[in-house]
């Protein structure tokens, strides 16, 4: 099927939230050719119309933390089914670890990824190139045929860079592209053997520890290399009171240091592993209460201004593994949305706008890429929240290829009902749009 003509859509009466503006009003929205029009319109009927009365409209969410297993485990996922997950959960651009195999550590792996996803059609698709070659963290990749190929950001995630050398390297060749070097901050001579984090619970089970200190001694050891190199840091899915604190005190010191969180880190905690149930197994692990209420308190006063996911498939019969055997990781786009309104917004940790802020404007910022607003102009890329609606988490109705979750059953509030990306409606809530002109959702 040929490509149709873009549509003139009007989004008629929703809560409009636009925090890279400073809006928070309700109003209609036009869209025109794939760009957000000017407040009023345009002087012609639109083609399609989205009632929002009652809903939230938002620039599209940005998710930069997302595994999409093409190319190697295609069983697990794949760019198409990754993409189409993320519109489910109302996010319109990912930014996809390079721990593929083989990994994104050349132009041409970036370039893959990058037809892959314009093949899908789905949501927009980034590829964030390897630190190291063969992500085996002794030579620097070629960041430059990175940025070429498409790369929007470096990581070796999955594996920390534990070689500082490597790490100081990376941080001082990085800032000749002005990208930023996303760390999985771990000390992984701490970590062998590992299944959960290491405390009381872990001593109660029987099963092998991962200690905080872990994960704070490689923030603190990374937050002083982009101290000296200059060089722009994100800490992902930040999961220690400690490693908070850090990334405070290098903030309040003019670091250019980052930090995401993900909502199993601030919804979930260790004594879940009772269950023995794989998909409590994460990496970091969960930690305990005291640093949940760390996260929550740094996403609070600023300190951690991204959520992401860290989406993690695994085929079920990989998850359904003895709990030592089975790898780490969870699905997450599809939950994200509603997890964050039932552990920060109801319990009044954060409101709409400042959730808004962490899923659009800071994450496109940090990766330099021209989306998160709806400035006249912007790329039509817009999330319609249903924020009052409640339903159970089935992931047998997920889009991801994976099941791994661990909210099965879990009553919620909220979901994404409709889904444009570059002016296209690609997703509403019920029915999947996959090209043309979607029917107004309403």
């Amino acid at each position: 099927m040929g490509k149709l003509a873009l549509p003139t859509i009007q989004i008629t009466g929703g809560r409009i939230i636009d925090p890279a503006q400073g809006l928070d009003h309700v109003g209609d929205l036009w869209i025109s050719r794939g760009r957000i029009l000017p407040t009023g319109g345009v002087n012609e009927e639109a083609e399609v119309v989205i009632d929002a009365r009652g809903k939230i409209v938002c620039p599209g969410l940005i998710d930069l933390h997302v595994h999409l297993r093409e190319p190697g485990n295609e069983e697990d996922e794949t760019i198409a089914t990754g993409a189409a997950s993320a519109l489910a959960g109302g996010v319109t651009s990912v930014a996809c670890m390079p721990n593929t195999i083989p990994p994104i550590d050349t132009q041409a792996a970036a370039e893959f990824v990058v037809l892959q996803g314009q093949r899908a059609r789905q949501a927009n698709v980034y590829p964030v190139g390897a630190v190291s070659k063969g992500r085996k963290g002794e030579e620097l990749a070629a960041l430059g045929q990175l940025v070429a190929g498409g790369a929007v950001a470096f990581t070796d995630d999955g594996a920390p860079v534990a070689n500082a050398g490597l790490m100081r390297r990376a941080l001082e060749y990085s800032k000749m592209f002005d990208l930023v070097i996303m760390q999985h901050c771990q000390v992984p001579e701490l970590t062998v053997g590992g299944v959960m984090n290491e405390g009381f619970e872990s001593m109660r089970l029987g099963l092998g520890g991962m200690p905080a200190a872990a994960e704070d001694i490689m923030v603190a050891r990374d937050i002083r290399l982009a101290e000296i190199t200059g060089g722009r840091l994100h800490i992902q899915h930040i999961s220690t009171a400690r490693s908070v604190e850090l990334v405070r005190e290098g903030k309040a010191r003019g670091i250019k240091v980052t930090a995401e969180a993900c909502p199993h880190h601030f919804s979930l905690t260790d004594e879940c592993l009772r269950t023995f149930d794989s998909n409590f197994k994460m990496n970091p692990p969960l930690r305990t209460a005291a640093d949940v209420e760390a996260v929550i308190e740094g996403l609070k006063d600023g300190t951690i201004e991204i959520l992401a996911t860290d989406h993690a498939p695994h085929a079920r019969e990989k998850k359904m593994r003895e709990l030592d055997q089975a790898p780490f990781g969870i699905v997450g786009l599809e939950t994200l949305i509603p997890i964050t309104v039932k552990t920060l917004i109801e319990p009044g940790h954060l409101t709409w706008p400042e959730v808004i802020r962490k899923l659009t404007i800071n994450p496109a910022e940090l990766l330099r890429i021209p989306k998160g607003t709806l400035r006249p102009g912007a790329d039509a890329d817009v999330t319609v929240i249903d924020a009052s609606t409640t339903w159970t988490i089935d992931p047998t109705q997920f889009r991801s290829k994976s099941r791994n979750t661990p909210y099965a059953g879990w009553e919620v509030r909220g979901r994404a009902h409709t889904v444009i990306v570059g002016g296209e409606v690609r997703y509403t809530l019920g029915g999947i749009v996959r090209e043309g002109v979607a029917p107004a959702a309403g």
